[in-house]
């Protein structure tokens, strides 16, 4: 029956370990692990772990290990195939039928293995016994490279010659066809055999299991026309797009630091390790694969990839985002690290040494602030089109995400940087706002004009007078002229608003000027020579009433900013998916339903709070005005 590494691999990745252990034994959840008393020897305190991410058990106590298969053979008393066929059956595969053909593939494959393994052995003695002017050449470059004796033989470095029929000498014992089929020789269509590797430093790749599977190879300086690294092509053994370099390495280091590092080449791996870094690993001629990918997270939920600082290493980190963002699950994602421009690992490490790595890889960005730096620098954005285009590329992002709650939660941040880049506060009239929003506090309050200007005391008079839509909206006016230190509190809230509904803006601005010139030092806020009516004693609200606390009126206020602020967002959200129904009718209905159950619990919230108020003034013997709903403070026409 034919499974290969392959099919398993998948089986693996599919079924879930906890779920299977849990039907015959209680698992305890410790943080990203379970534990439990060990199934397989009398223990009183729990050394038994189970970890879904990486895929095994392990047990402290006496040893056992294993993934999904054998805990079924071992735990279970199940024969092999008898556990992968109640497995395939529960992950949804269907168990390749015995194949005789497969089989002999099987075979094969292991004789293949010979082949490679005995031309690795090659490859190293013709480096280390500096027979030959080019093997001293490649002696002195690796020197020149500041590698250590210890590191070429933990990686196997070896030498091919420039003889292009040197290896087939070599390896004579083993048929023409399969030094072919392991991609060491290259047959033409005239039928003419020749050495692929040739003139080159050689470092052997190697499957999750150790064994030699293909090979790398680099040329001694420059040479016009040769690229400068060669690999293997996919074999009956290899597949790229399946392989990681130094996995069998960095696996068993990644669980003692809870990290893996994901560079560009194999050359960056080596550097690493080095200089102490054992946890890294690279893809082999391409960007990251969705292979690669779910390899990286069986071993920890976020690897870090650190690609060069130039453009082509930036490019090569947005293909990996773009790959794993269909895939990104809870508690599953990407770091990146950007290397100084024009630098890899082996430069960053020679010139500023490891502890300027560590550095590095302990602050690294997250998917997210990568993937909105990339496309907000990826083009000039000096006109509205410019900038409407960004926030399309960012939506397009978005919608690639599979997981409904992180595409919700990238779009919402997304877009609300989105908003504050391209909607940047405007200055209130009379000059800078630094002094009322993040700059320095302690002005605040000191007015650099001595009186409010006419038009935005106009402004606030008309909406405190009844020029407001509703008693919500009136209310928050008026509890942020009676308190007007709060405005800086609120300047983003505030900000978003004026975005939102352009019919606020100057009112917006009115209330920042005010945060500016009046003198709020005293126990009114409202001067006289300011020219504007003091805010109405309402007992509905605690922000309104004399007596109240600061805090108090400081808590009440924030929560009425809040709902006066997330309706006319919900409302613009609502617009841009009806818009958008065109191009995704499915989309678009699911959103618009999340949207207006949003719209149903923001007008539940509404009314809660109208309630509220209603009954605090009713312990203070007021009654309501006849126009104002204590049901509702927010009209929903």
């Amino acid at each position: 029956m034919a499974l290969s590494p392959q099919w398993l691999d998948e089986l693996r990745a599919r079924v879930t370990l906890s779920t299977v252990i849990m039907r015959t034994d209680k698992l305890q959840k410790a943080g990203r692990e379970w534990k439990a008393c060990c199934p397989f020897h009398d223990e009183k305190s729990p050394s038994f772990t189970v970890n879904d991410q990486k895929g095994f058990y392990h047990c402290f106590g006496c040893g056992a290990h294993g993934d999904v298969i054998r805990w079924m053979t071992d735990q279970r008393g199940m024969g092999f195939m008898d556990a992968v066929k109640e497995l395939a059956a529960e992950a949804g595969m269907e168990v390749p039928a015995p194949d005789p053909v497969a089989a002999k593939k099987a075979e094969k494959r292991a004789s293949l293995i010979d082949v490679t393994t005995d031309a690795q052995q090659w490859f190293m003695d013709n480096l280390r016994s500096g027979s030959s002017a080019e093997a001293r050449e490649a002696q002195e470059y690796l020197k020149g490279r500041g590698l250590t004796r210890k590191v070429l033989d933990e990686f196997g470095f070896g030498y091919a010659p420039e003889n292009k029929q040197a290896l087939a000498g070599a390896l004579s014992k083993f048929d023409e066809t399969m030094l072919v089929e392991t991609g060491m020789r290259i047959a033409t269509v005239d039928g003419t055999k020749y050495d692929r590797f040739r003139g080159r430093i050689m470092l052997p790749i190697q499957d999750a299991r150790g064994r030699v599977i293909a090979f790398g190879g680099r040329i001694l300086g420059k040479r016009e026309g040769i690229a400068k690294y060669l690999n293997s092509p996919d074999t009956p053994l290899f597949d790229k797009g399946r392989t990681l370099y130094n996995l069998h390495r960095a696996s068993p280091a990644s669980r003692q630091t809870n990290r893996v590092i994901v560079v560009e080449g194999y050359m960056d791996v080596v550097a690493l390790a080095q200089a102490g870094f054992e946890d890294a690993v690279a893809p082999l001629g391409t960007a990251l694969t969705e292979m690669q990918l779910e390899m990286l997270w069986r071993m920890v939920e976020v690897p870090t990839l650190c690609f060069d600082g130039d453009n082509a290493g930036q490019k090569a980190a947005m293909r990996a985002i773009g790959r794993a963002l269909p895939m990104l699950a809870p508690g599953r994602s990407l770091n990146i690290v950007r290397l100084p421009s024009g630098m890899d690992p082996d430069d960053l490490i020679a010139k500023s040494g490891p502890q300027a790595m560590e550095k590095l890889l302990s602050e690294p960005a997250s998917l997210l602030e990568t993937l909105w730096e990339f496309e907000r620098d990826a083009q000039p954005l000096d006109s509205p089109e410019a900038k409407a285009g960004l926030k399309k590329r960012l939506l397009d992002h978005v919608d690639t995400i599979g997981h409904g709650d992180i595409a919700a939660l990238y779009r919402r941040e997304l877009l609300d940087r989105y908003s504050a880049f391209a909607f940047p506060p405007r200055e209130p009239r009379g000059g800078s706002s630094s002094n009322w929003r993040g700059g320095d506090r302690q002005g605040f309050g000191k007015p650099r004009n001595p009186t409010l200007s006419a038009e935005a005391r106009g402004q606030l008079q008309r909406a405190m007078s009844g020029g407001m839509r509703d008693a919500l909206s009136r209310a928050v006016i008026a509890g942020l002229v009676r308190h007007p230190h709060e405005i800086s509190r609120h300047s983003e809230a505030l900000t978003r608003l004026a975005q939102l509904d352009p019919k606020t803006n100057d009112l917006v601005e009115s209330l920042f000027e005010l945060a500016e010139t009046l003198d709020s030092g005293g126990t009114n806020a409202i001067s006289e020579a300011q020219g504007l009516p003091a805010p109405p004693d309402d007992s509905r609200y605690a922000f309104l009433r004399e007596g109240t606390t600061p805090s108090d009126a400081s808590e009440e206020l924030a929560e009425a900013v809040s709902l006066l602020v997330e309706r006319p967002a919900l409302d613009a959200a609502l617009l841009a998916t009806i818009a958008r129904f065109d191009e995704d009718p499915e989309g678009s209905m699911a959103e618009q339903a999340r949207l207006r159950q949003s719209q149903t619990l923001l007008n539940d919230r509404l009314k809660a709070f109208g309630r509220r108020k209603a009954a605090q003034a009713a312990t203070t013997d007021l009654t309501s005005t006849p126009d104002d709903d204590p049901a509702s403070d927010f009209r929903t026409d």
